[in-house]
């Protein structure tokens, strides 16, 4: 696993071969990247994100690398959820990094807790997976202003969601994206 930029870029993890997450691919990571670079400035607002589906961490580290002032991983596998708090330890971000070893779908109902991003990789072939999306943007997760993130398969559309602004596909990586406005209550 590679941190592509940021503070951390071009830190370099070796990913244990018993994980069974699917990461997000360094291609697609670095463009999604990209895109939320020109929606937000990382530096400036420091913005808190939630990385649900968390896998090996990748997209977790790759927000705070580029200046979240605080990010949560929320990761069920418990090989994945070692490896995540042995990376967050090796780079030191114990005060910025909050793991939840737990399922992110009773996370999303759970919790009370409110982000300025929040990013969805749930395994494709998970049964609800097409409900995900409404549930995210149905929670508490988001707050007037939020940016949600859910990386999908080209199967997949949620255009038709409220609160939709992009689809991005990089290779087979989909990933759709949803703004909520600064004057949602």
């Amino acid at each position: 696993m590679r941190i592509i930029r940021g503070k951390y870029g071009r830190r370099r993890f070796d990913v244990p071969g018993n994980i069974t997450a699917r990461p997000t691919t360094d291609f697609a990571r670095e463009n999604i990247f990209n895109v939320l670079e020109n929606m937000v400035d990382f530096e400036e607002d420091a913005p808190v994100a939630l990385d649900l589906f968390a896998g090996t961490g990748a997209v977790s580290f790759e927000f705070l690398s580029r200046g979240c002032s605080h990010v949560t991983s929320v990761e069920k596998a418990t090989t994945q959820a070692n490896f995540i708090r042995k990376v967050a330890s090796e780079l030191g971000a114990a005060h910025e990094h909050t793991l939840v070893k737990g399922d992110a779908l009773r996370y999303i109902d759970s919790t009370l807790a409110s982000y300025d991003i929040v990013f969805a990789d749930p395994p494709y072939d998970m049964p609800g997976f097409a409900d995900i999306p409404e549930k995210v943007l149905n929670s508490r997760l988001l707050r007037p202003g939020s940016i949600f993130i859910i990386e999908h398969s080209r199967k997949h559309d949620f255009s038709h969601l409220p609160h939709f602004y992009d689809h991005r596909a990089y290779g087979s990586v989909n990933f759709s994206i949803f703004l909520i406005s600064q004057d949602e209550d």
